[in-house]
């Protein structure tokens, strides 16, 4: 008999030997189990006795005291960064599952968990190969539905691996400052071979700020800035301008972003999506794992990243 899944109902949602459990009030880790906390959609979930502080409480695996399983909430945050908008996935929800949650509160779920993630996998140390690929974009957003003319994002990333090392976002035009910032971020990564641009004329003066050969530090490493000027060279910077496709697709299907404040959060979800969850086309595996990160996440990766960003495991 095949076992349907039903992400809603999640009877097993604590049942990872692997985690460590601390106490949400003292962080202690002398507890002891207190039996079982019914709840409607999340199933049983193990109570805890913290002999420290004498309170109970229940281990926060990165869903504490959500309404909602982790697996409809990880559902959600992964076909929303797939393709599928807000409402649509409540939609899908509500036919398939019989579950009524708002559209607002998809977005809210990736807003939170976005953020969670990314202050966790910004801790980690990629093993790049040093050849960076670096470009900006325009990207639309409130009522400018325009692809020229919006914010600017930019964007570095790794030849061989594919991973999106460093990013930035701005709400202004190109400019020398927002250049250097950029330059700086993917420095703070890699310390790269080369890197490779267009031909913006802000993008030489930003690397000799930031990668000055005459400075000591840098005098014997040689790091090169390679200028592809397209109008001449007529190829393309084909691995960045990959990326970008991929993201102005899922910016087209917001129909341009629209605050400021959210913009650059859904943009991170992005390139977390690039380089944790799905597979590469090409290559056939994830740019994290080519990079060195073999984290294990299971089949289900938002939710491992997820738990592992709570628990602080790598």
């Amino acid at each position: 008999m095949v076992e349907h899944f039903n992400p809603v109902n999640n009877k097993n949602e604590n049942n990872n030997k692997n985690q460590s459990v601390k106490c949400v009030h003292c962080k202690s880790t002398n507890y002891s189990k207190q039996g079982f906390r019914k709840t409607k959609n999340r199933g049983k979930i193990q109570k805890y006795f913290c002999n420290n502080c004498n309170r109970y409480f229940t281990a926060d695996f990165g869903f504490y005291r959500m309404r909602n399983s982790n697996k409809l909430i990880t559902m959600s945050v992964d076909m929303y960064l797939s393709n599928l908008s807000s409402r649509k996935m409540r939609n899908q929800l509500l036919r398939h599952f019989n579950h009524r949650i708002s559209h607002v509160s998809v977005l809210d779920w990736v807003r939170k968990y976005v953020l969670k993630v990314h202050k966790f996998v910004d801790r980690l140390n990629p093993q790049l190969n040093g050849r960076i690929y670096a470009d900006e974009t325009d990207i639309p957003r409130g009522t400018n539905t325009k692809k020229k003319g919006g914010d600017i994002f930019w964007c570095a990333v790794d030849w061989d691996t594919r991973f999106i090392n460093a990013t930035y976002y701005s709400p202004k035009t190109q400019s020398i400052k927002d250049a250097t910032e950029f330059m700086k971020r993917i420095k703070s990564r890699v310390l790269p071979k080369y890197i490779q641009t267009d031909a913006g004329a802000f993008y030489p003066k930003a690397f000799m700020k930031v990668f000055n050969p005459r400075r000591k530090k840098f005098s014997n490493l040689k790091i090169q800035h390679i200028v592809n000027n397209v109008g001449k060279t007529r190829k393309h910077n084909v691995r960045i301008e990959t990326v970008f496709s991929k993201i102005k697709d899922r910016v087209d299907d917001f129909r341009g972003l629209k605050a400021l404040w959210s913009a650059p959060i859904l943009l991170a979800g992005i390139v977390l999506q690039h380089n944790f969850i799905e597979s590469h086309t090409t290559t056939g595996q994830l740019p994290c794992e080519l990079a060195g990160l073999n984290l294990e996440t299971g089949i289900n990766r938002w939710l491992g990243l997820i738990r592992l960003s709570s628990c602080g495991l790598i």
